[in-house]
């Protein structure tokens, strides 16, 4: 059985490019996930994806950066799968043998310059947001709580917890920003 994988890491992003290749490819059953690639144990799809397969079946997926995002990530799924008996195959990174030296050299090198290039990316990004604070242009990221809202759920005599599950965010986040209100009314007072 061809067996897919296919990731993206964010929300806003759509699986729509990978899981029609990875159809074309062949793959009879897909796992599909929108979540960060960082850590592989952090993925439930891929993790599931892992467990699914059996001998003989191979795990297919479009970019290597698409299964690991590091080295030793992609070298223990990898292992994995050997163990299993299980082939890999990536569509755009064709030749990759994991059962055979060259191939798992292959396969390092590769996993080496993804990881080179997501770090490069990385570098950019940061020089990027340094430019624009000391451009002054700077905003940092579209704020997700809403401070009016727990100030006026908690005037409805909401506790906390109710706060939290009703805007679905942290605990925490709702005592700090009851406490940052409680501090600048006193400080308002004065």
């Amino acid at each position: 059985m061809i067996v897919g994988y296919a990731r993206v890491s964010s929300s806003g992003q759509s699986l729509d490019v990978q899981l029609a290749a990875l159809a074309a490819a062949g793959a009879e059953k897909i796992f599909s996930e929108k979540q960060s690639g960082s850590h592989a144990s952090n993925r439930a799809a891929l993790q599931d994806a892992l467990e699914f397969v059996r001998e003989g079946d191979e795990l297919i997926c479009v970019r290597l950066d698409r299964l690991a995002r590091s080295v030793s990530d992609l070298l223990t799924i990898c292992e994995r799968l050997v163990a299993k008996g299980v082939s890999f195959r990536c569509i755009d990174q064709a030749g990759i043998d994991v059962t055979s030296s060259s191939g798992r050299l292959m396969l390092t090198m590769l996993g080496a310059v993804a990881a080179f290039e997501n770090d490069i990316r990385r570098e950019r990004q940061r020089d990027g947001i340094e430019a624009a604070k000391v451009a002054g242009v700077y905003r940092g990221g579209k704020a997700r709580i809403d401070p009016e809202a727990i100030r006026a759920l908690r005037a409805d005599g909401l506790g906390p917890s109710e706060i939290a599950a009703k805007l679905k965010i942290g605990r925490a986040s709702v005592y700090r920003i009851l406490a940052n209100s409680a501090a600048a009314a006193r400080g308002n007072a004065i």
